[in-house]
């Protein structure tokens, strides 16, 4: 158990670290895309002209949140989940249950993060989008077309993300089962998470 501690607690560390990283510009991603969707309303029904780009500004943002912020709610149990079945259980048998689907959960990852890497460099990562575009200087007389690849990165990163700390809870869980529930350290807002 001592070995499992040991690799563990790094990780946890590195998790929470990129977590509140991720959280904090997930946050910046949520406000800029409500910004340009409240852009794009205004000008398609105020001025009766709707402009090309917000719904795409809106698209890259709502993507690069989800793939930001989901690891958060991984790790501190906010998505939906039925545990009546492990709550049924015995203790050990539900926390075998509960490491079994998190084997399933990171293998279902790996394939992920191999589609979100073809996605990154294949075929159509190579492509620009179609109406998002970046100055290159601070007169606004040279403009760069965002790639495709940019915005399918959330998905590569999120994927990656996600894999970290499935690895976190699965080591967690095999601590829980060799009796070690003690000297886990706490996961932060993990008590608060959750539907009820």
């Amino acid at each position: 158990m001592g070995a499992l501690l040991a690799v563990l607690k790094p990780l946890g560390w590195f998790n929470a670290f990129v977590l509140k990283i991720g959280r904090a510009i997930g946050v910046v991603a949520m406000a800029a895309m409500v910004v340009a969707i409240l852009i794009q309303v205004v000008f398609r029904y105020g001025f009766n002209n709707a402009l090309p780009w917000p719904d795409e500004a809106a698209r890259f943002c709502m993507l690069w949140m989800t793939g930001l912020v989901a690891p958060t709610a991984f790790r501190r149990g906010g998505f939906v989940a039925i545990d009546m079945v492990p709550l049924a259980l015995p203790r050990t048998i539900g926390a075998l249950l509960n490491l079994f689907l998190l084997i399933v959960c990171l293998t279902v990852l790996t394939v992920a993060v191999q589609i979100g890497y073809k996605e990154v460099t294949g075929f159509g990562g190579k492509f620009a989008t179609a109406s998002l575009y970046l100055p290159l200087n601070l007169g606004f007389s040279e403009w760069f077309r965002i790639p495709r690849s940019w915005m399918m990165a959330s998905l590569l990163v999120g994927v990656a993300l996600l894999i970290s700390v499935n690895i976190e809870l699965i080591l967690r869980n095999l601590i829980k089962l060799l009796g070690g529930s003690k000297e886990l350290p706490a996961i932060p807002d993990a008590e608060m998470a959750g539907a009820e």
